[in-house]
């Protein structure tokens, strides 16, 4: 009898361990947790072929995909928005 209790209650422990594991992973919803994007890390491309996710934009007076603030520091520009769209569309 004590053996069929103790099998009992191994097989309830594996059975409820299991359902939470389910609710654990990436398709679980998490309450304020944004779920993670779709794709590969780096498969967001622009036009150019720049990665946004790695902070990269399109320069037309530089010719290539620069981090804008990396391009500040090498320039000698500010490090904002409209300094790195001045410089890059030619208009500085």
């Amino acid at each position: 009898m004590k053996l069929s209790i103790l099998a009992l209650m191994s097989l309830l422990s594996v059975v409820a361990g299991g359902a939470m594991a389910a609710d654990v992973g990436p398709s679980a919803k998490v309450p304020g947790v944004a779920p993670p994007p779709h794709g590969m890390p780096g498969a967001d491309r622009d036009a150019h072929g720049c990665i946004g996710s790695a902070g990269y934009s399109w320069c037309a007076r530089e010719n290539k995909c620069v981090r804008p603030w990396e391009l500040a520091k090498d320039k000698g520009l500010a490090s904002t928005e409209a300094a790195f769209d001045a410089y890059c569309t030619g208009t500085r």
